[in-house]
């Protein structure tokens, strides 16, 4: 059992250790403990044999209990650390906390370290062997809504704090600038960004029909980033499908370095813009750093991209099912 109740970068950043673990024990049923909506992408990554609906931190349900293996995926505890603790597994695997008597002896946490790298290591310290260029999802089987046609720029202005968005004038100047190249161009969000998605529109003189904010699931927006040519984003979700599905992307960081959180640089067709500054990921207002990044660079950054090196999925093949 992994425990993974966190957000849609948080669990494709752990694909790697899911798919490690489902290398590791092949006799075991892997089950991952995480928020519902995510299963039907958690079953393209082909290592899983159940997603358990499971909301953050909150305990687990019953048919849960007494697994041979739990993995703490989740963060470097105490309280995660106990939800599984709860659950009595035969081993536990997690990172060290002083005050989880259990996790003694366990690797410790680092700060400053890649999410993807993090997890393997806590892995590889356990004696299970793991890579984490395994980050490849298989796209999804259903075609992408008529709007966001093979080879669109995908804009998604969208991010979970305020921190982390960029203003909306300057999405609408890189959608009219797309546009007028003769890229077709789609926006993309939640249905919370719906307006988001409709304001860049307006302001860029694109179609009402481009915005698909709202209008898709998540199989529909992994549809649309999988078709696309290239995608530009903040720091968020659709960066890490865009990685997963080989599109070419332009990510713009703000508070977080791309060294922890960035596509991996053996990839050059994902770029991280970053202005070298730390600041609050949780903060309302858009970061500092943020706001250093012009629409000149993200335009000039986005002429750099390579075209799509994929035919229907990732550009490395990713697990079969089991």
């Amino acid at each position: 059992m992994v425990l993974r109740a966190l957000g849609l970068g948080d669990l494709l950043t752990a694909l790697p250790a899911l798919r490690a673990l489902a290398d590791a024990f092949p006799g075991h049923r892997l089950v991952l403990a995480a928020p519902a909506v995510f299963a039907p992408l958690a079953w393209l990554s082909g290592a899983l044999d159940r997603v358990a609906d499971t909301a953050p931190l909150q305990p687990l349900d019953r048919s849960l209990h007494r697994p041979d293996v739990a993995v703490n995926l989740h963060g470097r505890g105490p309280q995660s650390h106990r939800v599984l603790l709860a659950t009595r597994p035969g081993r536990l695997i997690a990172f060290a906390h002083p005050d989880v008597p259990d996790s003694a002896g366990s690797p410790p946490w680092a700060a400053a370290e890649h999410e993807v790298a993090r997890w393997c290591r806590l892995l590889q310290s356990s004696g299970i062997p793991a890579d984490p260029s395994r980050l490849d999802l298989l796209a999804p089987g259903t075609p992408p809504p008529w709007a966001a046609a093979e080879g669109a720029t995908v804009i998604h202005p969208g991010a979970a704090s305020g921190a982390r968005r960029w203003p909306v004038d300057r999405w609408a100047a890189i959608a009219g600038a797309a546009a007028a190249a003769g890229h077709r161009v789609v926006v993309t969000g939640r249905a919370a960004e719906a307006g988001l998605g409709a304001d860049v529109a307006a302001r860029s003189g694109l179609s009402p029909d481009s915005v698909l904010a709202g209008r898709t699931d998540l199989l529909g927006v992994a549809a649309v980033v999988a078709a696309a040519g290239r995608v530009v984003c903040g720091d968020t979700g659709v960066a890490h499908l865009a990685t997963a599905l080989g599109t070419p992307s332009v990510v713009l960081f703000g508070p977080v370095p791309p060294s922890e959180w960035g596509p991996p640089p053996d990839r050059p067709s994902h770029v991280a813009l970053w202005a070298g500054r730390r600041g609050d990921p949780h903060a309302p207002d858009p970061d500092p750093g943020l706001l250093r990044i012009s629409v000149e660079d993200v335009l000039a950054a986005l002429d750099g991209l390579p075209p799509p090196a994929r035919s229907g999925a990732g550009s490395r093949p990713a697990t079969p099912n089991r």
